[in-house]
């Protein structure tokens, strides 16, 4: 992965690559940053500036053997750690190891995608993935072993946060004091959900959102988009590149989203002294129960989005509203003065509920049916 391929974050790439020609390579890395900023390809270009001893910020010109096992990830001082459940392939006992061909693949097709793209790749997206306890002890396994090429070893932990705490405390001991020439990278989205003890022992880097301007450019030269379309995306985007590539493959699973979301919004309003409306909540929730887990957290976190995007403009803040609905006759600008100050905490935490118990493997349908009856009377709060 060159470093020219990844999009913007100049001065973390600029951090990196002198920290590795000085000689202060920090033995546990963090890099935290929201979905689609790049924290996944700015973390293989970098342990390949460090594997393959690379004098540029081009990432080339050291060893050309190295660079091409790179260019595979095929490098064997290279380990990988991701969430994983089973599947129709694994039965039982899911780590890393097993999916190594379908996590090439993500990287070569997707390399700004999200868990939810993994998942749907591996054909779990009905289940939760996480890195569990055999992970851990596969992790300690292969970090015991000598370097193949007498270098470093470096360890990528992708999205850390869905680390449970048997595999956290597992590895607490190994990321203190690793084996010399061991290098750890954790990549993760949600910062509070690493334990401190973890965080404590390493470096964090903050991974801000792409600019706009950096989205326009990639999509102006990657898919030859004119000016304007470009401009358009790169704001629906939010500093999401990951989110951008998806709106013009018209395969944004928010389209989808947008579809449930507007049809429980007119059913909630429909539904104060009108008990049709509420037989319409109580099978809508009963559809959105049957996707899976994952499907249903992204739907609700796409809802708080939502609501989000409408109080910022019943406020006047238009410049930060991004959304555009395509759904037919469903304007925000018509939607948002119903969502205020009187209501918008109290729904926040009422979605934020439904996610931590859906997460928990609460009944889908039971969740979604009290949070519609909750929905209704707060939309109409005065």
């Amino acid at each position: 992965m060159l470093f020219s391929d990844i999009l913007g974050q100049e001065h973390l790439k600029s951090h990196l690559t002198q920290s590795v020609d000085n000689g202060r390579i920090a033995h546990a890395q963090l890099f935290i940053g929201p979905e689609g900023c790049g924290t996944l390809p700015m973390a293989i270009a970098y342990a390949q500036y460090i594997l393959c001893k690379n004098q540029n910020s081009e990432n080339e010109g050291g060893n050309e053997a190295c660079n091409l096992k790179f260019k595979n990830l095929s490098h064997p001082d290279l380990h990988f750690a991701f969430p994983v459940a089973t599947n129709d392939k694994v039965k039982s006992h899911p780590v890393s190891s097993h999916f190594l061909e379908e996590w090439r693949q993500l990287v070569a097709e997707q390399p700004y995608g999200n868990l939810f793209d993994w998942y749907k790749l591996l054909g779990i997206d009905n289940k939760q993935g996480q890195i569990g306890v055999d992970e851990a002890q596969d992790i300690v396994k292969a970090l015991s072993l000598k370097s193949y090429e007498g270098g470093y070893k470096v360890m990528l932990i992708w999205m850390a946060d869905k680390m449970n705490t048997a595999a956290a405390n597992k590895l607490l001991k190994l990321i203190e004091e690793p084996p010399s020439k061991t290098i750890f990278i954790l990549i993760a989205e949600d910062e509070e959900q690493i334990i401190n003890t973890i965080k404590s022992r390493c470096q964090i880097l903050h991974f801000p959102p792409l600019a706009e301007e950096v989205i326009k450019q990639a999509l102006m030269k990657q898919y030859d988009l004119n000016e304007g379309e470009a401009t358009k995306i790169a704001h629906q985007a939010n500093g999401n590149y990951n989110k951008a590539c998806d709106i013009v493959y018209q395969d944004s699973e928010d389209l989808q989203f947008e579809e449930w979301f507007v049809f429980w919004i007119r059913s909630a309003f429909k539904a104060k002294g009108n008990k049709g409306a509420i037989l319409d909540l109580i099978t809508w929730s009963e559809d959105i129960a049957k996707t899976g887990r994952e499907t249903q957290k992204q739907f609700l976190h796409f809802c708080i989005d939502f609501f989000r995007q409408a109080l910022l403009m019943n406020y006047g803040a238009d410049d930060l509203v991004y959304m555009e609905p395509k759904t037919q006759n469903f304007k925000l600008e018509k939607f948002a003065p119903f969502v205020h100050n009187a209501n918008i905490l109290e729904i926040s935490e009422e979605l934020q509920d439904a996610i931590y118990h859906i997460e928990r493997n609460g009944n889908s349908k039971i969740i979604l049916t009290d949070l519609s009856i909750k929905l209704t009377r707060l939309l109409h709060k005065k």
